[in-house]
């Protein structure tokens, strides 16, 4: 088969699946809503997320996504629910189940159990109306018929991509409606490269007495002393528990070859005002972005708006050496 043949069939592939998404899409109503206020509502349970054969494969998806997005979710295997697993369904769970016949003997039990608990809610993911698990539910979700991208039309393609992309845009519209953000969603990946990703000034900064402060008052001699000592290669000012202002050790090099009394001058008569100052949240990568933009090795950090109290000072090799670019 020629290169450019397998080429049009992987297109027409993807151009039945670009179909039934737009099918799924114009298909969102009422009861999508009811998903994603149960959901979210499930405040003293679990999501638990089952299904047979493929349905199952992507209901694993929809329990993963669910869980990263801090909605405590994971995945029933059908088959085993029967055999002793079926405890691990409480009072208050949501149970979601997703069939495409919505007939599935081994979801006929998971069923009958949610149905005698009036606590547990049912939620039925099918493309049947006169399916067991449609009649059966409490909230119906209705899957578009949809046209497999396999010549025969029984390979399932088309019908669990937009399975899949129902649960993203459940998850998505909870992780929206319960204001779940960047800082959220870090805590519940500490690590791998999302993780660096997402890791903020607070988390590299240098704070306490590791913070090279001197008053306005000192002098050069004082400076010298702290900035060999902080090893930061920069000093910050203060008077009050207010940031006055800033020097390099660049700064202290190019005073000392201008001014003979180099020594007793006054912290305060050469200063440089109003340092540049990042919120304790900004991500370290916008910081970097920053001092790049600004030609400068470090930021004062804040919190809130208080710009002129310093509680941290985040350092360029800080961010290097924790591999964000």
């Amino acid at each position: 088969m020629k290169n450019k043949k397998l080429q049009l069939i992987a297109k027409n592939v993807i151009q039945d699946e670009i179909y039934s998404l737009k099918k799924l899409k114009s298909s969102l109503g009422t009861s999508f809503n009811q998903i994603v206020k149960a959901v979210v509502n499930c405040k003293n349970g679990k999501v638990i997320v089952s299904g047979v054969g493929k349905s199952g494969i992507i209901g694993k998806k929809w329990a993963a996504t669910f869980s990263s997005v801090g909605i405590p979710s994971f995945l029933l295997d059908a088959s085993n629910a029967s055999h002793g697993d079926m405890g691990q369904i409480t009072s208050n769970d949501v149970v979601i189940l997703i069939s495409l016949s919505g007939q599935s003997e081994e979801l006929k039990n998971i069923i009958q159990y949610t149905s005698r608990n009036k606590n547990i809610k049912l939620i039925g993911i099918t493309s049947k109306k006169d399916s067991i698990l449609y009649k059966n539910s409490d909230i119906r979700f209705l899957l578009p018929s949809v046209k497999e991208a396999d010549p025969g039309n029984i390979v399932p393609t088309s019908s669990t991509t937009i399975q899949l992309a129902l649960g993203d845009a459940i998850a998505i519209s909870c992780m929206r409606y319960n204001k779940f953000g960047k800082l959220d969603f870090k805590k519940f990946h500490p690590g791998g490269s999302l993780s660096i990703k997402l890791k903020t000034v607070s988390d590299l900064m240098f704070k306490g007495n590791k913070i090279p402060f001197v008053k306005q008052n000192s002098n050069m001699k004082d400076a010298l002393r702290v900035i060999t000592k902080k090893g930061l290669g920069v000093l910050l000012i203060k008077e009050n528990n207010i940031t006055k202002g800033i020097l390099t050790d660049g700064d202290l090099k190019r005073l000392n070859q201008k001014f003979e009394n180099f020594q007793n001058l006054k912290i305060k008569s050469v200063m440089k005002k109003n340092p540049v100052s990042v919120d304790k949240d900004t991500l370290a990568a916008q910081a970097l972005s920053i001092m790049n933009a600004k030609k400068i090795t470090c930021l004062c950090v804040h919190k809130g708006n208080k710009k002129n109290k310093t509680i941290g000072i985040i350092h360029i090799h800080s961010i290097l050496k924790a591999n964000i670019s």
